[in-house]
């Protein structure tokens, strides 16, 4: 056993898990709609995946454009993308659109053309710095008005009979704190930590997911993991938008490929591009980028640009070598449109949550004006839960983690068996390896991750292995052509469900269901 020394325990309406676009946004409705808030984050208040993204925000054109918006998305998805969802979120975003503006946010002049919209309308704020120009506003606009705790952990979530309740945490000295709240919003983020290469900051280790789904909230097809197509080797990204500009895609013995794999060439969508890359680099030994025909590159994608510098190459002269890294997580814990999970008082907002927008592959730029539009819905919703009257018994659980070593093993387990390209027996090797690992009591973040990230590689692993089909970000060398029905793989701690995609699954997207296999006995981690 660990000492868990000292205590303290403090009380907010809403606990927000997350800073990003989804946390940041539902502070700022909640706190608009008169609740207390308190926003809580492992690092720093300007961290996670938001500040690194390059390519802006796709809303619709205006109102003209939603039809033509959604057609894309669905198309994007291949299947598994809930229309209904999808429809009210591009339509509520101009709503947010016009909030930001009226608030003062600065977008630049002019829209850019990402991979598998059919027509110029995505928003960049600062170029490529479009994620942290947007994270910065929303901070500046929350003041004094939302109460902010950096660098605490949150390990576990309370769950009593009314939901969740509260949430516990440990800081950086292992000092523990428990939150009482009457909601609590889950906005971490995805877990692009479990592979070794990725486009994905060190904070994205799956810590939202794990929390909800040993809390009893559902996990829907987390094995939809979506690789951008072109990263430097060391996991930097090269922004889409730059395709979107002219740039394009050569293998090492200099031929243009892309048009052998799709009609739209370099910007096709991701998982068609993520799997020609991958595919050209096995044949030819490698793929390059040549940014060479993009006006303005410095200019237009300065980080891009100081990027390639920092690798010793001139983008102006040089090929620069690409391949594809993990990106974001399209699964996540299912919730409805307003955020809801299976478990009350749960709610999940962005990256982490799978509302059935995204599907089975992200159309470009779609993930912050997700952030967006989810953190507002969940923080509408949560504030109506603000009716709890008892005090929960405050029973500090032990973290559990996993040795600081043996992260770099689980990457390179996932890197190996749960690739781009996927094989029955590569998946079924890779569970096998990751239910080894075995967790002991500790007060370390970087352990705890590790136990979180163990956690996910075993639902990913099982979720792939369960999909026996190609779709989207999804491609089975064993299973090459997708499924006759779409469905869905839900699973919780104990099970795992196959479930048709159908019209009206958002309505009952929160609704428990049990109806797979019983998973104990393959050591589902708890």
């Amino acid at each position: 056993m660990i000492d868990m020394g000292r205590a303290t325990v403090v009380e907010t309406d809403l606990l927000i898990v997350g800073s990003g676009v989804a946390g940041a946004y539902a502070a700022l409705t909640a706190s608009d709609l008169g609740a207390s808030v308190l926003l809580v984050t492992k690092g720093a208040l300007l961290s996670g995946s938001t500040p690194w993204a390059q390519g802006g925000i796709a809303f619709p054109d205006g109102d003209a454009d939603i039809a033509s918006h959604l057609s894309d998305t669905l198309k994007a998805g291949r299947g598994l993308s809930d229309k209904g969802i999808s429809s009210e979120i591009l339509e509520e975003s101009l709503d947010h659109l016009r909030l930001l503006v009226d608030l003062g946010m600065k977008f630049d002049p002019g829209l850019a053309l990402e991979g598998g919209h059919s027509k110029p309308r995505v928003m960049h704020a600062g170029g490529d710095r479009s994620g942290l120009m947007l994270l910065k506003f929303l901070h500046s606009k929350l003041g004094g008005r939302v109460k902010s705790l950096e660098g605490h952990f949150v390990y576990s979530l309370h769950v009593d009979d009314e939901g969740v309740t509260g949430a516990y945490a440990i800081d950086e000295s292992g000092e523990l704190l428990f939150v009482r709240s009457l909601a609590t919003i889950l906005a971490t983020g995805g877990s692009g930590q479990l592979f070794t290469v990725t486009t994905n900051p060190t904070e994205a280790t799956g810590d939202g997911v794990a929390l909800g789904l040993r809390a009893g909230a559902v996990l829907r097809d987390i094995e939809l993991e979506q690789f951008h197509p072109t990263a430097l080797l060391d996991g930097t990204l090269i922004s889409e938008a730059c395709r979107g500009d002219g740039a394009i895609l050569v293998n090492s013995d200099g031929d243009r490929f892309m048009g052998r794999y799709d009609r739209s060439w370099e910007l096709a969508p991701r998982d068609v591009v993520a799997r020609a890359v991958y595919e050209e680099a096995m044949n030819s030994g490698g793929v390059y980028l040549d940014l060479r025909p993009v006006e303005g590159l410095a200019d237009h994608f300065p980080t891009v640009y100081e990027s390639v510098l920092s690798l010793g190459l001139n983008p102006f002269v040089d090929l620069v070598p690409v391949a594809p890294a993990v990106h974001y997580q399209m699964g996540g814990l299912r919730t409805d449109g307003d955020g809801h999970t299976a478990v009350r008082r749960l709610f999940a907002a962005g990256e982490v949550g799978s509302t059935g927008l995204h599907g089975a592959n992200r159309l470009a730029s779609n993930s912050l004006l997700e952030g967006l539009v989810m953190g507002a819905r969940s923080a509408t919703a949560a504030v109506k839960e603000l009716d709890l009257s008892a005090d929960p018994v405050v029973d500090f659980p032990i973290p559990m983690g996993i040795a600081a070593d043996r992260r770099a093993e689980i990457k390179s387990i996932m890197s190996e068996t749960c690739s781009v390209v996927r094989t029955g027996s590569d998946l079924e090797r890779g569970l096998a390896e990751i239910k080894r690992m075995g967790s002991v009591p500790s007060k370390n973040r970087f352990e705890i991750e590790n136990a979180n990230l163990a956690l996910l590689a075993e639902c990913v692993l099982r979720g792939a292995a369960a999909r026996t089909e190609s779709r989207g970000s999804h491609f089975r060398l064993d299973y090459p052509e997708p499924a006759s029905t779409p469905f869905h793989v839900d699973q919780t701690m104990t099970t795992l469900s196959i479930v048709p995609e159908a019209d009206g699954l958002s309505d009952s997207a929160v609704a428990p269901r049990s109806d797979g296999p019983d998973l104990t006995q393959e050591g589902a981690s708890g």
